[in-house]
């Protein structure tokens, strides 16, 4: 960092030319860029950089201000607070109102600035931003929007804005932001975490089951979001179910929450895995006092039961129970047990991986082997050794289920009885 840079810089921002003004606010823009020590010495240019704002007349004016201003306001609570002693929310509100859709895209990010600091949110919602950023969400350019979402949910944080948020009926424009976005993307992981604290109020979740898609948005970054957002994605179903399991349980299910759920309790953080645990023992088909005389609850009687009252297409049941031999396979190969090959060997057995068949090209019939249904007659699974363990001798496979009474099973699929006898060799 040069002394000298930073007196010619500050020179020219002070100055009462507006060539030199306007050449000042640029320079600084470029040095605190990614300089954390400008952004501290140029401390002094924030009362000239508001000023600047007020010059309606030129455009490129507001704008070398508003791009100063942001980056002296990254990461240093000293010059959000000054800038806001400076006058520069009035600025920044108007601009929020204007036609001009890179005004109100520079007045959203400078909100998202100064809304990460703790000090400054009280200050913000004092000045009455909350309904414009939610009016920022239903007709704001895409980039307004992310910014805008990002700046609620730094916001909901501080005691009192979530009742704040609510009054602006936030619900439909999140979830229409939540459905066009990536839903691996940061403005999916700030949607569903607004969401999940919004769902502590009934109005809310009234709104989102209202709200065509609003429900299986959610699945589906439970499924395919980042763990942060998955994480978010099962709080917010959870409190919806706790809520009232009985008003909420089945339009939850109907989304085809399962799969996600089933894979959170294997891959998913700590508080997904129990989350979305918990989630599970609130969709099974019993009520809160029947659940209280049960058994402690296993993987087994909470996936048997959940996949018994999905009420879905062959194709949807099928994918849970494709899913789930995948989560099987995972929790298999991470026992440190000398008898991972036998576990391993069963499990290709009885769970085959997930596929899509063909079901008109199927020539070759399931046929009985040694009393156990294999999925390939041609060839049977050899046992792959784990290197440093020893080998452990095993028996022929046994009968463990015959055909009588139980109907053919395609290729590929998987009875009801086989499906529970897997979830009971892992359990």
């Amino acid at each position: 960092m040069s002394c000298a840079i930073v007196e010619k810089t500050l020179y020219l921002i002070q100055s009462n030319d507006p060539i030199l003004k306007l050449q000042g606010a640029k320079d600084i823009r470029w040095l605190t860029k990614s300089s954390l020590r400008y952004r501290r010495h140029f401390n002094e240019a924030v009362k000239p950089l508001v000023d600047m704002l007020s010059n309606s007349e030129s455009f490129e004016f507001i704008e070398a201000a508003f791009l100063a201003l942001l980056n002296l306001s990254v990461k240093d609570e000293g010059n959000k607070k000054s800038i806001i002693d400076a006058g520069a929310l009035e600025h920044i509100i108007g601009f929020l109102q204007s036609e001009n859709a890179s005004l109100k895209e520079h007045a959203t990010a400078s909100l998202l600035t100064l809304s990460a600091s703790s000090v400054t949110k009280r200050i913000l919602t004092s000045f009455g931003v909350i309904p414009l950023l939610v009016d920022i969400l239903r007709r704001g350019s895409p980039r307004a929007m992310v910014d805008s979402i990002i700046t609620l949910y730094n916001l909901s944080t501080s005691q009192g804005n979530l009742t704040l948020i609510l009054q602006s009926d936030p619900i439909p424009c999140i979830v229409a932001l939540l459905k066009s976005c990536k839903k691996s993307s940061k403005t999916a992981r700030k949607c569903t975490a607004l969401l999940e604290s919004l769902m502590s109020y009934e109005e809310c979740r009234q709104a989102l089951t209202s709200e065509e898609g609003g429900i299986l948005a959610i699945v589906e970054v439970l499924e395919i979001g980042s763990l942060q957002s998955r994480e978010h994605a099962v709080g917010a179903l959870l409190k919806m179910c706790q809520s009232d399991r009985c008003k909420y349980r089945l339009l939850i299910l109907r989304e085809g929450v399962i799969p996600g759920l089933l894979e959170l309790t294997v891959k998913g953080t700590a508080k997904s895995k129990e989350k979305s645990q918990t989630l599970l023992r609130l969709l099974r088909d019993t009520t809160p006092s029947e659940r209280s005389q049960l058994q402690p609850d296993t993987l087994e009687n909470i996936v048997s039961n959940l996949i018994s009252q999905i009420d879905g297409s062959k194709e949807q049941t099928g994918k849970a129970h494709g899913l789930l031999a995948e989560v099987i396979q995972f929790m298999l190969q991470s026992l440190n047990c000398p008898l991972i090959n036998d576990l391993l060997y069963f499990r290709n057995l009885v769970m085959p991986p997930r596929r899509n068949i063909d079901q008109n090209a199927q020539a070759d019939k399931v046929r009985p082997t040694h009393g156990m249904r294999t999925h390939n007659r041609a060839h049977t699974s050899k046992l792959v050794p784990t290197p440093g363990v020893p080998p452990v001798p095993t028996s022929p496979p046994r009968a463990l289920w015959t055909n009588v009474n139980c109907p053919p099973t395609a290729q590929g699929d998987i009875s009801n009885v086989e499906f529970r006898w897997s979830i009971h060799m892992l359990t």
